[in-house]
Formats: C-alpha cells, structure tokens, sequence
C-alpha cells in the first residue's frame, strides 16, 4: 500500500489493510521515506519501505491510497512506472479516493470502467475512462474506489481479486 508522507487519507490506508489483513493477506505500508508519515485525520504511521525499496516480484499488488497528499504522485515518473510495471506484470493494481488518477495517467485506465472522488472525473475521463462514480469498480485486475467511505469493500474487492 502506497501512501503520501503527508495527507493520505486515513481510512483508506487503515480500514483496506484491516481488511487485508484480516483475510491473511500480508500488507507493507510503503511512503516516499523511511519516516513517519501522517495522514489527513492524524494518523501517523511508520511506513514498512520507502519506494525506492519497492521490489514488484516481492508482490501480488499494488495498492495506492487516497488524501491530498496523493496529488503529490500524479506526475511522479518513479510511481508512473510502477504501476504500469505492475499492471503489465499481471498484479492487481486499485487506487481509492483521487489516487485513481495516478492510474489514469500511467494509461492504465482508457476504455476502462472506473470509479475515483469526484474532484478526478474530468481528468478519468479526459484519460479515456468509463466514470461511473459508483463505491467501487473492478475491472479486471483494476479496481478503483470512491472515498473513505468505499474503503471496506475497496479492501474487500482486492481480497477477492486476489483469491
């Protein structure tokens, strides 16, 4: 799961690996660095990896979590890369709340049905996006959600698509 150092949105980290988690999924929190990282609500945590010890082959998915502080990847060439890296090396990839719009703009999401806070229609759309505004799309391995709100059967979809 990738977070934001600053301003990731809480629930979308801690209530989707609550989830993970509790269906025996093994979950590593990663951030840009190796220290404390603090969410919107005022969650702090200890990230397991800074992305530059992300290793794809060591995972079976990519999880990119929302907040302000997610704006911050939308143009990042290093998280651009990954998730297409990870998408082409058959893992499932989902992004909640606005971090759908890093998936849209590695091109993972034209012709695709998907879901995102409504701030990041236009830019789903303008990427070639089926928006639908629902909770939460999956398709395929993609799977997208809303918000906060979406985060249990965001985390649920991934379990599922992971099974």
């Amino acid at each position: 799961m990738i977070i934001a150092q600053i301003s990731f949105r809480d629930e979308e980290l801690l209530e989707t690996k609550k989830v993970l988690e509790a269906n025996g999924i093994k979950v590593k929190v990663a951030a840009p660095k190796l220290e404390r990282a603090v969410g919107k609500l005022g969650a702090e945590v200890m990230p397991d990896l800074s992305l530059e010890q992300i290793e794809l082959d060591d995972f079976d998915a990519i999880v990119f979590v929302g907040g302000p502080g997610a704006a911050d990847f939308f143009n990042d060439k290093i998280i651009l890369t990954m998730a297409k890296d990870a998408y082409e090396n058959e893992k499932v990839v989902a992004a909640i709340c606005i971090a759908p719009s890093i998936l849209a703009n590695a091109g993972l999401l034209n012709g695709i049905r998907a879901t995102a806070f409504p701030s990041e229609e236009r830019n789903l759309l303008t990427k070639g996006a089926s928006y639908t505004g629902n909770v939460v799309e999956v398709s395929g391995r993609i799977i997208t959600g809303r918000g906060p709100e979406a985060a249990t059967e965001f985390g649920q979809r991934i379990v599922k698509a992971l099974k």
